[in-house]
């Protein structure tokens, strides 16, 4: 009867032999848009086969451009019955990796993997998509030798680096408040080939994203007349010239906002366009680069339009009706601007990723 006991007792609790989690950036591009050298994967690939070994991007499409040093949470954990344990887990991530981007030509997608093993069972991957924001101008930042230096110990690097943590984010908001914060009256005169249309005003061109980006027009000035006009927020995808499939290829747009206005026998006019947060900052790597634009596109008239006016004392009803048909000249301009990124607390009310994550073993 004893004998029993033990060896339910001894079934009844579960073991796993280790877990461990990794962090990694992997870069899918499109084979229509983008030409890519070959890549020596083959050992990595023989790993990947073999379910005993941890590979934290197996099965993955694309090619792992970014991985941290893998990281043990614990080996030989027992559990008994209805006992839960959590680990904790902190990297620091390299300042001059890509952000987190989907486009028309790449993607670049960070993903943490945990990976478990119960023991003489395979390996279970748990990923974990988030999102990347990178700001320029970090790397070469050399914080002030303010404190005192202190004998080496290798039990304290990570207490150390926890403490620069807080001061790196710091610098971070610091930076874009005073590259966001200035305003200059920027003025631009619109014009095409028959004459003046008008003016642009446009107080900053450097943005983060989930700020409003707001314009003015000033038709009154102008001698040819603005019948139409949109504004659209895009940006500008283009593939490096040594990595295009075909030589001159066309860059792709995409559009994030847009305003459109009818302004014919209007002196002022003014827009607002919101920067998603969702949205990827301006970036650029050895492969793609991402910049921001204002597009604006004018419709105007070729010939004066008669502008009705009413009199003082006039008691009699008028109507008035528009021309059925007038000529008219298109013409577009565009404004670039720059969009850095912004607290990641606020670009995370936004995530499409769920909080909470979870695996069979």
């Amino acid at each position: 009867m004893d004998s029993e006991t033990l060896q339910m007792r001894s079934i009844s609790h579960e073991m796993l032999a280790w877990a461990s989690a990794q962090i990694h950036c992997q870069f899918h591009a499109s084979e229509n848009r983008v030409a890519l050298p070959p890549s020596d994967d083959s050992k990595h690939d023989v790993q990947a086969e073999n379910e005993t070994v941890f590979v934290p991007n197996r099965g993955e499409r694309g090619q792992c451009i970014l991985s941290t040093p893998p990281k043990i949470l614990f080996c030989d954990l027992r559990l008994d019955p209805g006992e839960s344990k959590s680990y904790s887990y902190c990297e620091v991530l390299p300042v001059d990796g890509p952000p987190s981007f989907r486009g028309q030509s790449v993607k670049y997608a960070y993903k943490l993997t945990v990976g478990c093993q119960r023991v003489n069972s395979p390996i279970k991957l748990l990923r974990v998509p988030f999102r990347v924001l990178v700001l320029h101008g970090l790397k070469d930042y050399q914080f002030p030798q303010d404190e005192a230096v202190a004998p080496s110990n290798p039990f304290l690097e990570e207490e150390e680096g926890m403490k620069k943590d807080p001061r790196l984010a710091d610098l971070a908001t610091e930076l874009l408040m005073a590259a966001t914060s200035r305003r200059s009256l920027h003025l631009y005169s619109i014009s095409n080939t028959r004459g003046k249309v008008g003016k642009f005003c446009i107080f900053k061109t450097v943005y983060k994203i989930g700020e409003d980006i707001i314009g003015t027009f000033n038709f009154s000035e102008g001698d040819i007349p603005c019948l139409q006009y949109s504004v659209s927020l895009q940006t500008e995808e283009s593939i490096q010239e040594e990595f295009q499939r075909r030589r001159g290829q066309p860059v792709s747009f995409s559009t994030h906002a847009r305003h459109q206005e009818s302004c014919l026998h209007t002196s002022r006019s003014s827009f607002s366009l919101p920067i998603p947060l969702g949205s990827t900052p301006g970036f650029s790597t050895n492969i793609v680069s991402l910049k921001w634009r204002l597009h604006f596109e004018f419709v105007t008239s070729r010939e004066p339009v008669e502008t009705h006016l009413v009199r003082e004392n006039q008691s009699e009803t008028v109507t008035w009706s528009g021309v059925e048909q007038i000529d008219v000249d298109t013409f577009s301009w565009d404004l670039p601007i720059k969009v850095l990124p912004t607290n990641p607390v606020l670009a995370s009310y936004v995530s499409p990723f769920s909080s909470t994550n979870s695996t069979t073993i």
